[in-house]
């Protein structure tokens, strides 16, 4: 009993461990793009407006994602109510929930101490720190889709059967579809289970699955309806007012999100092309350290394999389900794949402990801290003492002058020291523990010293608090060719010419506003699309913000204007 309460006091220990790296700066900045600002937007004017169904940027109705996710950013902000601090609360808690998941499937397949190393592999890994430290979908589809397999799996391996688990499960893969589309992949972990059981039918017993009695088709329908349910909590609404409203904005609304959006956008996608071999470049780097493991699972995995284990090997042939389906399409991004990560450290789980002894894998991890402690002191010492290119481009392109770009390399360097000497302190020995150190110290100093020292330039913060300062304070500001971060930053009255409209179009829409009331209103730009016909001496320069530059247009510099 005393052992069993020190081990469970582990996992607390580590899940405050989790809490402080992932949650480190909450609040000490404000949404970045590329995706931040325009979910914050979404949710924000979701919240303002009442309209729950219909997610909008701007005047126009967003079609990319489904709404849950919006939902999730509203609800951290009604109980905050403060923006800055609501909207990496979902991800946070996502992430959390994740590991914990990780960690409980594993102590029910293993032990506790395999539960840790599973969760210890998918906090390190240094794309789920990223992501679980930024406000987007991923980190939320990631802990429904964790949670639709750890359900599934509750009742398909030996913990099982249990029909309640299995429903839920089911029922999470619905609310990821409603957050990002995929989260249907979570279903996907029947079919190993049911290869599994076809082939211990016929003579080739697998260890380690659930005997579920036969007769049981209603029970398993339930968990289709469980997945269906979730989604029509949201698309039987939105289908019955798009249908039934007459907006044609609404029906447009439908189409786009149900066909372009998920079908299309999967079979014929439009951007982010890469080769077929992108995700195997993926879990080498980003999921580095776990992935430095690999070289050595392998002969494990070949092990599990031919002993039938389907603990190691239901996990792992869903992973390769997952990235089947994703090489599968043109469009391909780094954060796609990782739902897979989870799933993969489950099958990982009982084989780390024995591993991290090897003495390869202990100077593998040291090199590894060595290298990034190594970087991160050389590249803030030098330019603390020198003018390298790196530099001086970084500084052009966030606005950073003097002083504050004096503290974030002094923050980088820190960094780099502190990683060296744990490095030092711990040697190769006490490799893991080296891991642990190093994620903090990444994690802590970017959430606590370096972010808030870009967060001026890369929210738009500075650039729209120069606008409102050159239009003065009861100026209406008209934005042509903006982007999210502009009209979430936004002080004073502001207006927008549609977002998907063409440049031309709406710098047309923009000056025939601007005529209407010259006195009172002002056009704010990029310097890209300002037309030839604009006076630059009597227009204002507004500065750099996310490596664009920015004017502002008054009534008589448009005199030439037509």
């Amino acid at each position: 009993m005393h052992q069993e309460n020190g081990d469970a006091r582990y996992f607390w220990w580590f899940m405050l461990f989790a809490l402080v790296v992932l949650g480190a700066g909450l609040g000490l900045r404000s949404p970045w793009p590329a995706d931040e600002p325009r979910f914050v937007l979404v949710a924000k004017q979701m919240w303002e407006s009442g309209e729950w169904l219909f997610p909008h940027r701007g005047h126009e109705l967003y079609a990319d994602k489904p709404p849950l996710y919006f939902w999730l950013l509203a609800g951290a902000y009604a109980l905050v109510r403060n923006w800055d601090a609501a909207f990496l609360i979902p991800s946070l808690l996502a992430a959390l929930g994740t590991l914990a998941l990780t960690y409980d499937f594993a102590r029910r397949q293993w032990d506790r101490r395999a539960g840790l190393w599973a969760a210890g592999a998918v906090l390190c890994a240094f794309q789920f720190a990223y992501q679980a430290k930024r406000a987007q979908i991923d980190p939320t589809v990631v802990f429904f889709i964790t949670l639709g397999v750890y359900g599934i799996g509750r009742h398909v391996l030996s913990t099982g059967p249990n029909w309640r688990w299995y429903w839920l499960g089911c029922f999470a893969a619905g609310l990821g579809v409603i957050s990002k589309g995929v989260g249907f992949l979570a279903l996907l972990a029947l079919l190993p289970y049911v290869w599994m059981r076809w082939r211990t039918n016929r003579g080739d017993t697998w260890h380690g699955v659930s005997s579920i009695a036969a007769g049981q088709a209603g029970r398993w329908l339930l968990g289709g309806l469980a997945f269906l349910g979730a989604i029509a909590l949201w698309l039987v609404p939105m289908v019955v007012v798009a249908l039934t409203s007459g907006d044609p904005e609404h029906r447009a609304y439908l189409d786009d999100l149900l066909f372009r959006q998920t079908a299309t956008r999967y079979v014929s996608a439009w951007h982010h092309h890469q080769p077929f071999w992108y995700y195997g470049e993926v879990i080498l780097l980003f999921w580095l350290p776990f992935s430095l493991f690999i070289p050595w699972l392998i002969g494990r995995w070949r092990d599990a394999w031919r002993q039938r284990d389907a603990r190691v090997w239901w996990p792992l042939l869903w992973v390769l389900l997952v990235l089947v389906f994703f090489t599968a399409s043109s469009g391909k991004r780094d954060m796609y794949i990782l739902p897979a990560l989870p799933a993969l450290a489950l099958s990982a789980a009982p084989f780390m402990a024995a591993i991290a002894q090897r003495r390869g894998l202990r100077w593998l991890l040291l090199s590894l801290a060595a290298l990034i402690g190594v970087l991160f002191l050389g590249a803030g010492l030098a330019a603390l003492l020198a003018d390298p290119g790196y530099e001086l481009k970084l500084e052009a392109q966030r606005g950073l002058t003097g002083t504050g770009a004096d503290h974030l390399w002094l923050a980088v360097a820190a960094m780099g020291a502190l990683i060296l000497v744990a490095a030092v302190w711990t040697r190769a020995r006490r490799a893991v523990t080296l891991m642990l150190a190093m994620v903090a110290i990444l994690w802590i100093g970017y959430g606590v010293l370096v972010a808030p020292q870009l967060d001026g330039e890369s929210s738009g913060r500075d650039l729209m608090q120069q606008a409102r300062v050159e239009a003065g304070a009861d100026t209406t500001i008209g934005l042509v060719g903006w982007r999210e971060q502009q009209l979430l930053q936004a002080l004073g009255p502001v207006e927008e010419f549609g977002f998907k409209a063409p440049t031309k179009l709406q710098w047309q829409r923009g000056l025939a506003w601007l005529r209407e009331r010259p006195g009172d209103r002002a056009l704010m730009i990029q310097a890209g699309l300002l037309p030839a016909c604009v006076d630059r001496e009597s227009a204002h320069p507004l500065g750099v913000a996310n490596r664009r530059s920015w004017w502002l247009v008054k009534d008589h510099s448009t005199a030439s204007c037509r």
